[in-house]
Parts: structure tokens; sequence; C-alpha cells
């Protein structure tokens, strides 16, 4: 027997023992899950945010990141996973929230296994957004806290549209590596919500795109929104958001940092991230 094909099928057995254990557990007939495993950082959020800690087995290591993570508190009062469909099938889930784009394999690996496996996209905006908070309540039987974190959010969002002026201050976010948002972006309703003119899509720039500098310097913008990860760790995608021109154009626009955290995902902390952006518009240039 060759080395390889004693290799594929040790792979076959582990995944015919992991199958059958999965199988054999099999998901409880309840209507609010007990075990629930989050492998996305965005569904993390949500999860932490409605249902009771003792019955989450894990979320993402990157939740317990400050940095990043808006629950990175409450991440640290239950487990974490890396993405791996061992961690998951070792903790027993009766549900895996995963996010459309992420963990692709591992998700493969847990439905062939037959866990419940429920995936969510990326609201492009905040009726998406709503909605996916509603959704994700009932998976995890939390309707009543999923309803009123909803009207927490309208109840925030009709405070600042009282406060906001007549003005439109016109605006460009810069992002790593020279990244800006566009028209079909959740970032671009944050933007018109706060009562800002997003420049990026008057140029045509669709959801995300790239923008010169030049175009940034020439752009007669009066708020530069610019990506902010406080504490992170020096990269080279970042070199663009400290380039001397930008210290120039402090001297006669607006310089907003913006914690990316922010409204990395589509949850309740872009309403932090609308109303500092609505509290820098009011002493713009």
């Amino acid at each position: 027997m060759t080395l390889l094909r004693a290799k594929r099928l040790l792979d076959c057995s582990v995944y015919a023992a992991l199958l059958a254990g999965a199988l054999a557990w099999g998901p409880p007939a309840a209507a609010k899950p007990a075990r629930i495993v989050s492998l996305n950082l965005c569904t993390d959020e949500l999860v932490l945010r409605l249902a009771d800690r003792d019955h989450i087995a894990s979320v993402t290591w990157l939740s317990r990141d400050p940095r990043n993570a808006n629950m990175a508190e409450a991440a640290r009062a239950v487990g974490v996973n890396h993405g791996l469909a061992e961690e998951v099938l070792a903790a027993r889930p009766d549900l895996v929230i995963a996010g459309t784009y992420t963990t692709r394999s591992t998700v493969a690996l847990l439905k062939r296994a037959g866990l419940p496996v429920h995936e969510f996209g990326v609201p492009g905006n905040l009726a998406e957004m709503r909605s996916q908070i509603t959704e994700m309540a009932a998976l995890l039987g939390e309707e009543e806290r999923g309803a009123r974190l909803v009207a927490e959010i309208d109840e925030r969002l009709a405070a600042i549209a009282a406060r906001r002026t007549a003005t439109h201050p016109r605006t460009l976010v810069l992002r790593p590596n020279g990244f800006t948002v566009g028209r079909g972006s959740l970032v671009d309703e944050i933007l018109t919500t706060a009562g800002l003119d997003n420049i990026a899509a008057d140029l045509g720039i669709e959801s995300y795109g790239q923008i010169a500098l030049e175009t940034v310097a020439l752009s007669k913008a009066q708020i530069l929104i610019l990506n902010d990860t406080p504490g992170g760790s020096p990269s080279l995608a970042d070199e663009v958001l400290h380039h001397p021109l930008i210290a120039k154009l402090g001297t006669r626009l607006k310089l907003v940092p913006l914690p990316s955290r922010l409204w990395t995902c589509a949850g309740p902390s872009v309403l932090d991230a609308i109303a500092l952006l609505a509290d820098a518009m009011k002493d713009s240039r």
C-alpha cells in the first residue's frame, strides 16, 4: 500500500468517524437551541447580543479582540473556535451559524455530517440589517429580544434624524489600500443617514472601489473619514492612510478617524458610527 493511499484511507476513516458521531448526536427537537456555534465575526456579534451565554458553545476567536469586535467582553465569557470542523463537531452543537462567504470548506463538511447549519449573507442597507436581526432572533428562539433591539435601532435613528442639519458636507471615505465606498453599500447609507454627501457615489463608484490620492486631494471634500484600528499592527495596506498628503489635507478639511469595527458588520454598532459622523459634521469646514 502506498503512502498516499494510506493517507487517503486514514482521511476517509476520520471523516466517517466524525460523520457517525454527528449523526448519533442528532439535534434535539427544541425551539431554542442550547449549544450554538458561530463561525463568522458578524454572526458572532448578533449571537452574543441575542442569546443567553450558557446557550453559546463558541464564537470565533476574532470576537475576543476589542480592536476589531464590538462584543469582545461578552465573547470572553464563552468558548472560541478557529473555524475548524473538528472544533465544531467536538462542541456537539445543535445549531451552527455561518457567513455566506466564510469558512466554506468547514460549512460544507458540517452539512455533509448532517449538522444544522444556517448561513447569513451581508446586508447591503439598514433595512436588510433589521431583517437579519429579526431572522437571527427567530432562529435563536429570542424573538422578543430581537424586536427590542430593532426598536432601539429605530429610536436612535429617529433621534439622529431629528438633530440633523440641512447642510450636507461633501465627504469621502478612505480605507486601507486606497479603497472607498460608493453606491449600493451599507456604508453609503450610513453616510447619507448621518447627513453627509458621499462624493464617491457622485464619482460613479459602485459599492467598493479604489480611489487615487490625487482624486482625494482634488475632490473638494469637507470631511475625510479615515479607517481607524487603534492599536493595530503596522501594515502596507495602511500606508496610504498615513501619507504626508493626508496630513496636509487636514489643514483645509476635517479628518475623522472612525474605528472600523463600528461598520465592519451590519449590526447595532453602525448606529454608533452614524452618531459619530453626525457629530463630526457639525463643525466641518
